[in-house]
């Protein structure tokens, strides 16, 4: 398993990037202080990146990790749920892609675990596991020599350079800087946007500088030196884990819920009917395919309307318009309300099953939900049997005024 030698250099490049674009859609480093642990020598990143990616091959993982999530008010959060409020725990990392995670809390552990294809994720908040397979990708042995085929191929440095340009075009990117993380020599770089960012600050990614293993990762918000969501090991060490360390199952007495995975299966049934189909884009293709009217305007709170795209939300069409550029702009998702057959409402008090609280806020009449985080914000509401999601990595006053505009 080389983590990052098997990515290409345009892939691992996307993949810091990638970061930021989470933010945009909706959605894991301090810079790395120096401590008692070794550090490795000065160099400049796109050789640091070379390195990393011609990584020895790591026959498995085991770590303590921490994560840190400072996106909504503690106040909003009844109980303990560590995927809200942060924790610590543990990981393991197979090499035949076997993955399994944990956090503690004094709820209940928040839990993952990746097996032989299959995947289950316990949140102890709501006490529910959500069980599925994994879409199937031509079989094990075509995988292998994919992963075989992709082993030793490692791009020279000013490839890696020029593809770091590229990237510099959009993105302010640090240098490599040398620290140590979970007691191994390791590089951060800090990417930050170069245009209007929205609420987002900057991104940072660490990784063993000897074996390229992310250590690291963690979003800033705009002019905070605190991160918001960190995830990081604390202590980690290299070598075979054992099949039985992941032959675990949720919790006894846990919900289950039953995920369904596009062509989990590989049948042709499956195929035929989760097939990708023609991108239907445009106000008048989309309101077309549409059970109710579009709303749709073409400006919103002063930004030009972007692009409008039909959804399959649940099984429902939908529309997901967007306004604006980058990551300053919203984005409105207009769908049936109780679309797919699930309530939009939250649980009494405003308060999610799961301990998560939504204050409310009046739309123009209409009693609404709104998710305030340090990244950005989300509000819903319901009108005429139409539900409205309006999300953007905006303050909470934008969103209220791009929700009441509409």
């Amino acid at each position: 398993m080389k983590i990052l030698r098997t990515a290409s250099t345009r892939r691992l490049l996307a993949i810091i990037a990638g970061v930021i674009a989470a933010i945009a859609a909706g959605s894991a480093i301090a810079v790395a202080a120096s401590s008692s642990g070794p550090v490795p020598p000065a160099k400049p990143l796109a050789r640091a990146v070379h390195d990393a990616l011609g990584g020895p091959n790591i026959m498995g993982i085991t770590a303590r990790i921490s994560f840190t999530n400072h996106l909504i008010d503690a106040s909003s959060i009844q109980g303990t749920d560590p995927l809200l409020q942060g924790g610590s725990g543990r990981l393991w990392l197979g090499s035949d892609n076997r993955v399994r995670l944990e956090l503690q809390s004094d709820n209940g552990d928040a839990q993952a675990v990746l097996n032989n294809g299959s995947f289950w994720v316990y949140d102890p908040g709501s006490k529910t596991a959500y069980e599925g397979t994994l879409p199937s990708h031509g079989g094990a042995k075509h995988s292998a020599k994919q992963h075989s085929a992709k082993q030793g191929t490692v791009p020279s440095v000013p490839q890696i350079q020029a593809d770091l340009n590229h990237l510099g075009s959009h993105l302010d990117l640090s240098g490599a800087i040398p620290g140590d993380v979970a007691g191994q020599a390791a590089y951060t770089v800090r990417v930050s946007p170069k245009h209007d960012g929205g609420l987002l600050g900057s991104a940072e990614l660490a990784w063993d500088a000897a074996r390229g293993v992310p250590l690291r990762i963690a979003v800033y918000a705009r002019g905070d030196t605190a991160p918001v969501l960190e995830l990081k090991a604390t202590d980690i060490s290299y070598g075979a884990v054992p099949v039985s360390d992941f032959a675990v199952s949720p919790p006894s007495g846990a919900k289950v819920v039953k995920v369904s995975t596009p062509g989990a299966n590989g049948s042709a049934s499956a195929a035929g009917k989760h097939g990708k189909h023609a991108e239907v884009t445009g106000v008048a293709a989309v309101a077309h395919a549409l059970p109710f009217k579009l709303l749709a305007p073409s400006t919103l709170v002063g930004l030009p309307r972007r692009s409008v795209t039909l959804l399959n939300w649940g099984g429902s069409p939908s529309a997901l318009v967007a306004y604006g550029q980058n990551l300053g702009g919203v984005a409105v998702l207009e769908q049936a309300a109780h679309a797919g057959g699930k309530s939009a409402s939250p649980a009494p008090g405003g308060g999610h099953p799961s301990g998560l609280s939504l204050p409310t806020v009046s739309i123009n009449g209409v009693t609404g939900q709104e998710l305030d985080t340090a990244l950005g914000t989300m509000v819903r509401f319901t009108r005429t049997g139409i539900a409205y999601t309006v999300i953007g990595s905006v303050p909470a006053a934008a969103a209220d005024a791009a929700a009441r505009a509409l």
